[in-house]
Parts: structure tokens; C-alpha cells; sequence
């Protein structure tokens, strides 16, 4: 178990370390983690606080269950796509920790 503990310090120090040496070397780190494409449902759109409503199904790589949430639009062009009540595929991501649409298309 100590060996275990051991090895997950070294990892996590390790990887906090990218981010420094990949800007010292000029390149750029994208503020994103996980992401998960999801059949869902549009419940509500609100360009003015560039938010969607959405009931989504189960995100595995995000590991969350199915649920009605409200989440942020990365890009406000993404809204013009959406109405209540439409079936789309959206592509949820962490953008600089908030879980954020990045992607939307009508569900065929």
C-alpha cells in the first residue's frame, strides 16, 4: 500500500510539472479535461447568459448519470442551433473547469 501511495505522489507531482515545461518550451496547454458526446434533449436556451438546458444521458468519461442540467456554451454561435425541445448531440467538456458545450448537432 505504501508503495502504491508512493507512486501516485511521484505521478501527481509529475504531471502538475507539464503544463510548466510545455510553456517553457512554448507550447501551448488546452484548459481541458474529459469529454463525452451524449444524445439529449434541449429543454431551454438562454442567449443572454449563453446557457442550454439539456437531459442528457449517462456521460461515462465524465462519470455522471443521466439528468436534466444546465450547462455553459463554449461558443455562443452554438445557441442559434438549439430550441426547446430539439434532440441533438452534444459534445460536453471541462473548459477551465466548467463543464461546457462544445459541440452541437441536430440528433439524426
Amino acid at each position: 500500500m505504501k508503495v502504491f501511495r508512493n507512486l501516485l505522489c511521484i505521478s501527481a507531482l509529475a504531471l502538475a510539472a507539464l503544463p510548466v515545461a510545455a510553456q517553457q518550451k512554448g507550447h501551448a496547454i488546452p484548459a481541458t479535461s474529459a469529454s463525452d458526446t451524449v444524445r439529449a434533449e434541449v429543454r431551454k436556451v438562454d442567449k443572454q447568459a449563453r446557457k442550454l438546458t439539456l437531459k442528457h444521458g449517462e456521460l461515462k468519461d465524465l462519470g455522471m448519470g443521466p439528468m436534466v442540467m444546465v450547462f455553459q456554451v463554449h461558443d455562443a454561435a452554438l445557441l442559434d442551433k438549439a430550441t426547446a425541445g430539439q434532440q441533438v448531440k452534444a459534445t460536453l467538456q471541462k473548459v477551465n473547469g466548467v463543464l461546457s458545450v462544445t459541440a452541437l448537432e441536430p440528433w439524426r
